[in-house]
C-alpha cells in the first residue's frame, strides 16, 4: 500500500471517529456533574484542586475512548446532576440508581455500590440497622437522596426529618439536640464525620447497598451504550477498583456486571 494511500486511511479513520464523538458530545466537550457533597462519587483535592474519585476517574476515561477534553464539576444534590442532564447542561451524570429517578434519565449498569448505615450518640441503645424501624423513633435523612426514597419504601413505623441538600453539619446539631434518633448516609460520610467529632458512632450493619451509576439524557441510546461499555472495560480492567481504593473510600465495593436490564 502507498504512503499516500496509508495516510487517507488514516485521516478517513480520525475523521470518523471525530464525527462519532460529536454525535455522542455535541458541543465538543463532555460535560459530566456529580454531587458535590458526595465524596463516594468524587471530590475537590484541597492540595491540588483535582477532582478525583471514581466518577472523576470514569468520566476521564470516557473523555478519553471518545477524544474529547472533560469538564466536570460538582452539582447541589442529586436534584442538581438530574436537573444538569435533563436540560443538557451536562451530557452525563453520576447518581444512585432509583425507579422514580429512571422515569426522568436513563441510568447505566452500576459502577459501585455504596453502602448506607446510621450515625447515632455514644450513649444511644441503637446498635444495629435493624433497631431503627420502631415508634417514635426518628430518623434524619437527606431530602432526595437514594437513602431517602429507599427508607420511605421500606421502613413502617420510623418517622422521618428530611435535610434539604443533605448538610451534614446540620444533621450533626439535629442529633444533638435531639429532634433525630439517627442519622442514615452513606458510611463514607458517616465515617468522615466520626473521625472528627467524638460522642458519636456509626451501628452495626447496613441498610442498603446503593447502586452509583451514569445518567444520560432519555432516550440518548448511543452515549448510554458508549457509557456501559467503557463500564465494562473499567471493571475488567481494574480501573473502578483502583479509583476506590485512591480515593480512600469506605464501605464502597465494586458492583458486579448487571445481568440483562433492571425491572
Amino acid at each position: 500500500m502507498k504512503r499516500a494511500t496509508i495516510i487517507a486511511a488514516v485521516v478517513a479513520l480520525h475523521a470518523a471517529a471525530a464525527a462519532h464523538a460529536n454525535d455522542l458530545v455535541p458541543t465538543g466537550t463532555l460535560r459530566a456533574t456529580y454531587i458535590a457533597t458526595n465524596p463516594v462519587q468524587a471530590f475537590i483535592d484541597p492540595l491540588t484542586k483535582e477532582t478525583r474519585g471514581p466518577a472523576a476517574e470514569i468520566a476521564r476515561a470516557l473523555s478519553q475512548k471518545l477524544g474529547v477534553p472533560l469538564d466536570i464539576k460538582g452539582a447541589r444534590g442529586p436534584a442538581g446532576v438530574l436537573d444538569s442532564v435533563k436540560q443538557k447542561q451536562a451530557d452525563i451524570g453520576f447518581a444512585a440508581y432509583d425507579a422514580i429517578r429512571a422515569a426522568e434519565v436513563d441510568f447505566s449498569q452500576p459502577y459501585s455500590l455504596a453502602q448506607n448505615s446510621y450515625l447515632v450518640l455514644d450513649g444511644s441503645p441503637l446498635r444495629s440497622v435493624d433497631d431503627l424501624d420502631r415508634p417514635g423513633h426518628r430518623i434524619g435523612v437527606a431530602e432526595r437522596d437514594a437513602g431517602d426514597l429507599f427508607l420511605t419504601r421500606t421502613l413502617k413505623s420510623a418517622e422521618f426529618r428530611r435535610n434539604p441538600g443533605g448538610n451534614i453539619e446540620v444533621a450533626l446539631k439535629q442529633l444533638q439536640a435531639g429532634e433525630i434518633h439517627a442519622y442514615a448516609a452513606n458510611r463514607q460520610r458517616l465515617t468522615e464525620l466520626t473521625a472528627k467529632t467524638p460522642g458519636v458512632r456509626i451501628v452495626s450493619g447496613n441498610f442498603y447497598g446503593v447502586e452509583q451509576s451514569v445518567i444520560v439524557a432519555k432516550g440518548n441510546k448511543a452515549l448510554l451504550e458508549a457509557v456501559d461499555k467503557l463500564l465494562d472495560e473499567a471493571r475488567s480492567s481494574g480501573l473502578i477498583a483502583a479509583s476506590i481504593a485512591r480515593a480512600g473510600l469506605s464501605g464502597v465495593d465494586v458492583a458486579p456486571p448487571r445481568d440483562g436490564p433492571r425491572r
